[in-house]
């Protein structure tokens, strides 16, 4: 990884000509290119884009995970060297423990970061009761349905206060009306913790929805076509998405796709 300059006070984490390259007996395997982006902290950043186009790539990278082969990461001004300093990150599964109780799986990041487990159960206890799992404290993952398990492991990743939350696409499995759900707790949390998300979806009405900005990637190889404000006001209530102005923030994003052949229109 290239070492790169620190970032200015409205820059909190800075990708330059950032690329990723896979070895493959049949040759290299480009999956991102010249990748160019600074996020502000506290930024709600949405990236959308088709399958294959390196969204979940990019996340790899950024979660330190993964190392780029080309350009570079800051993060807070210092250069990427694996995973963060005050990092959560909520994967598409939601990745718990079939064995430990749901309390003892969101505990985990507090023993993963090696911090008393005690010293956090209250702070676990509140996030259950805050995104609807009060009373399944002591449930096992298997017995919950797919939403209840993804907030909880939201509430894993959010347990230990990260500044940076990197979701990739984490409602993906779920159903409208609980991804709806979740969308809007997400937005409500966001608002009052400034925490810096960069949240990967396939789905551009929830990409509008949630972000300041909105972020475009097309692939072959996995690049950024576009970047745009979303200046719509906060809170955003679920019927905003039936406004004319939401309606012009998809339309972008649709058209674009169908000049990249990507959608039809």
């Amino acid at each position: 990884m290239n070492m790169m300059t620190g970032t200015t006070p409205d820059t909190y984490l800075r990708i330059k000509g950032a690329g990723k390259t896979y070895p493959s007996q049949h040759g290299p395997v480009v999956a991102l290119s010249d990748i160019n982006l600074d996020v502000r902290p506290g930024e709600f950043l949405s990236i959308v884009g088709p399958s294959g186009c390196g969204k979940s790539t990019l996340l790899k990278c950024l979660a330190g995970l993964e190392d780029i082969t080309s350009g570079g990461i800051t993060v807070s001004g210092k250069p990427l060297a694996g995973p963060p300093d005050r990092m959560g990150v909520v994967f598409q599964r939601d990745v718990l423990l079939d064995w430990r109780t749901i309390l003892d799986n969101v505990l985990l990041q507090a023993e993963f970061l090696g911090h008393p487990r005690e010293q956090y159960r209250d702070r676990a206890l509140q996030l259950l009761e805050r995104f609807g799992l009060k009373g399944y404290e002591k449930r096992h993952p298997w017995e919950l349905s797919g939403g209840m398990r993804q907030r909880a492991s939201i509430c894993r990743a959010l347990l230990c206060d990260p500044d940076l939350l990197l979701m990739d696409e984490p409602f993906g499995a779920l159903d409208a009306m609980t991804r709806d759900d979740l969308n809007v707790e997400l937005a409500r949390m966001w608002q009052e913790t400034s925490k810096t998300v960069i949240f990967i979806t396939h789905s551009i009405s929830e990409a509008v929805f949630l972000a300041d900005r909105v972020v475009m990637m097309s692939r072959g190889p996995g690049r950024i076509v576009d970047v745009f404000d979303v200046d719509l006001p906060r809170p955003r209530p679920l019927s905003v998405r039936e406004s004319d102005a939401f309606g012009v923030y998809a339309q972008r994003i649709r058209h674009h796709f169908a000049e990249l052949g990507v959608l039809k229109e």
